[in-house]
């Protein structure tokens, strides 16, 4: 009994909804208010405020809930850790990513994971937009610097790094910039946002800076962005996997490294109530591997 109304509890404080629970758990509503009331009634402790808008947790409900969910991943963890044993990854896998790097690192890595793991078939959906998972009934995301949401879970799968850089010939004609007040006399090729980020040293502290920069460009392209600066239209600032070969090359020289943020992390995240399954933890760790 001590079992009875737990996944009810958890999912209807992960949906702040009985009607959303019940059609995730297959039962009905009616049930899971039966099951949640009487869990509140053997614990002798009000779990959920309840109006006909909106379901929200307690202060002891919120507590609680935290303690259900690592019970119930133990349990989940040991039921997929016990199947596949017993049966080989398969099934469909759906993901969201940002565009650019979905096509560039990304897809081609999946390509080659789907090569190796042949019942496995995905589904990608390539958006700059930050899509609810939940709602979307997605398995995961691959997403690209601070993560704000606490109710996902996440791995760290590689990182990395925004560059200001321009053409050789640009440089020569305009000079370089050393400090971020010498942008105001550069043309910077902008990108769907108006500002830079940078961090500077203030009283052995880095800040954190938004600067705001202007240009003759504006493109919501990276690689066109990437091309205007090889063209030697202007500066830009871009991540290091629209930039890297050309840097490389020498197409394209490096500025303002003082100034470059650190490294951003680029991360799989998946709902608390979307446990990994082998197929999507073998995808998971595939990637991590090879983007490292």
């Amino acid at each position: 009994m001590r079992w009875d109304g737990i996944s009810e509890f958890v999912y209807v404080a992960e949906y702040e909804s009985f009607t959303r629970a019940a059609k995730e758990l297959g039962i009905s509503t009616a049930q899971v208010s039966r099951q949640i009331s009487a869990l509140e009634k053997r614990l002798n402790i009000k779990l959920l405020y309840r109006t006909t808008r909106k379901v929200s947790l307690t202060e002891e409900g919120r507590v609680f809930y935290q303690h259900c969910r690592g019970v119930i991943d133990g349990l989940d963890a040991a039921e997929q850790a016990v199947s596949s044993l017993q049966t080989k990854p398969q099934g469909r896998i759906k993901l969201t990513a940002p565009v650019t790097y979905g096509e560039q690192q990304l897809l081609p890595l999946i390509n080659d994971f789907m090569v190796q793991y042949r019942d496995i078939e995905v589904t990608a959906f390539l958006s700059n937009q930050k899509i609810d998972l939940i709602e979307g009934g997605y398995d995961l995301a691959i997403r690209i610097g601070k993560l704000s949401d606490s109710t996902m879970m996440a791995k760290k799968l590689s990182h990395r790094t925004n560059f200001v850089c321009a053409a050789p010939a640009y440089l020569e004609k305009y000079g370089v910039p050393y400090s971020l007040v010498d942008l105001r006399q550069h043309n910077c090729l902008l990108g769907t946002r108006d500002y830079w980020h940078f961090i500077e040293n203030d009283k052995n502290a880095d800040k954190e800076i938004n600067l705001r920069v202007s240009g003759s460009i504006q493109y919501n392209s990276g690689h066109s962005l990437v091309d205007a600066a090889l063209k030697g239209l202007g500066i830009v600032q871009l991540p290091d996997y629209y930039v890297q070969k050309h840097l490389a090359s020498g197409a394209l020289v490096s500025v303002l490294d003082d100034y470059r943020e650190p490294e951003e992390g680029i991360w799989a995240i998946y709902p608390h109530n979307r446990h990994l399954s082998p197929k999507i933890r073998l995808l998971v760790d595939y990637l991590a591997e090879h983007l490292s």
